[in-house]
């Protein structure tokens, strides 16, 4: 081997306990570290040193993992030209392989936990995250989940990626070509060998370059590969407000990568003109950082169908979206709603962020808002109850007030209409009178 060390003894050195072996083989190792006999055993012939070394061998064959000479002729393998001794053989492959099963398994450490839903009358599954990662593993599954294409056990409450990705590869090689003629199963096949081929990456991020012409317009990348074949539609709402023109005119048709490499140019230019365009094309960077524009929520609406399960690409992160009776909404896949029943959607109306969630039936619901997700179920449930019983005083109260208004017999609220209006006589001015002559 390669990694013997230079205080290896030689196989001459093996030689010398021949005699002692079959009585014990501990001899072996005591020979090894005893350095004294190593100029005389040079001097011996070559042929009886390999005669010496093939019955040490044929005598604990039974005992080494290493095959025999016979059977192995990889002796002139070391670099200088020495034959690797035989426990050497047997223990040098085992500390080469140790460190590699940690990486080559670290991605096995990602697990999420599993929510089951009513979904359309069946208890349907859904995957949640700890982080708002960009994972478009979990919407790509979750979309799967939700059209029973993938199914798990009813008792599954963790789940690791590889497992996810395991279904996902099913589902890939289950799909058959639609087209019987040569030219397009070879593009087919083609298409699922660029997806199996991108698999890893779903479980940390695709290479996704928006274009902000259309709400369905991205750089085309095999990543993309997987939402074809697939069936599933990926959208954006990222677009240009077509009531500016110089916006319109400074992004035109690029990607949002080459409009950066365009904002880079144009400032170092020397023409005024590019200089302007360029810097009306970095505002509209800055001013859109939400990466949702009106324009693009009202194309976003336009374009889902309805019922439609897709996936939505926003700010790095990908969410399973659906439409329901012309209002979207993104599944709730955050951990710290993992008990909420309750909250599973939430809807998408508005760029600043401001939304409100819906259960299964996508019935609003009564959670505090995202942040309720954040803390103890038991505490949020809590703080819930503390505020409906203060809005339940507060409208006892005012029912009570009005009651007591309604409540009074004509004298009485004759006698309060008198008393104002005496009120009201007293508070006004008295009538001017002459000036005196000091005034």
């Amino acid at each position: 081997m390669e990694n013997s060390q230079p205080g290896q003894p030689s196989p001459d050195e093996i030689r010398t306990p021949e005699v002692d072996i079959p009585e014990n083989k501990e001899v072996l190792s005591e020979s090894e570290l005893d350095p004294k006999d190593k100029d005389v055993q040079d001097t011996k012939g070559t042929d009886e040193g390999q005669e010496d070394q093939v019955s040490l061998l044929t005598e604990d064959k039974d005992n080494l993992e290493s095959p025999p000479p016979e059977d192995g002729p990889q002796q002139p393998e070391p670099v200088l030209g020495t034959q690797p001794s035989a426990e050497a053989v047997k223990v040098e492959p085992n500390p080469q392989e140790l460190p590699q099963s940690p990486s080559n398994h670290q991605h096995e450490t990602d697990f999420y936990c599993v929510k089951w839903i009513p979904w359309k009358g069946e208890r349907t599954p859904i995957i949640t995250q700890s982080t708002n990662g960009p994972c478009p593993l979990l919407a790509i599954m979750n979309i799967l989940f939700l059209q029973w294409k993938v199914k798990l056990a009813p008792q599954k409450e963790m789940i690791t990626s590889d497992e996810l990705m395991a279904h996902l590869g099913d589902c890939l090689l289950s799909i058959k070509p639609q087209e019987k003629s040569e030219a397009l199963q070879l593009n087919f096949q083609q298409n699922v060998d660029d997806a199996m081929t991108v698999l890893p990456k779903l479980a940390t991020g695709l290479d996704v370059n928006v274009r902000f012409t259309g709400v369905s317009d991205f750089e085309y990348t095999p990543e993309c590969s997987v939402f074809d074949l697939l069936g599933i539609p990926l959208y954006h709402g990222w677009l240009v407000d077509p009531q500016s023109p110089e916006a319109v005119s400074a992004v035109g048709k690029l990607s949002y990568n080459q409009l950066v490499e365009k904002i880079i140019t144009c400032k170092h230019s020397s023409d005024t003109n590019l200089v302007t365009e360029g810097l009306i094309a970095e505002q509209f960077l800055e001013v859109t950082a939400a990466q949702l524009t009106y324009h693009g929520l009202c194309e976003l609406t336009a374009a889902a169908k309805e019922g439609e399960l897709s996936v939505f690409f926003r700010n790095n992160h990908f969410s399973t979206m659906i439409k329901h009776k012309s209002h979207l909404y993104l599944l709730v896949t955050d951990q710290g709603f993992l008990q909420e029943e309750q909250v599973v959607w939430e809807s998408l109306h508005n760029v600043d962020g401001d939304s409100c969630f819906c259960d299964s039936d996508f019935h609003l619901s009564h959670a505090l808002g995202k942040e309720a997700g954040a803390g103890n179920g038991a505490q949020s449930q809590e703080t819930q109850r503390q505020v409906d019983q203060d809005y339940m005083i507060a409208l006892s109260l005012q029912q009570q007030q009005q009651q007591a208004t309604l409540g009074l017999s004509d004298l009485e609220l004759a006698r309060q209409l008198q008393q104002e209006e005496y009120q009201q006589q007293q508070a006004q001015p008295m009538p001017p009178r002459a000036p005196s002559p000091q005034g």
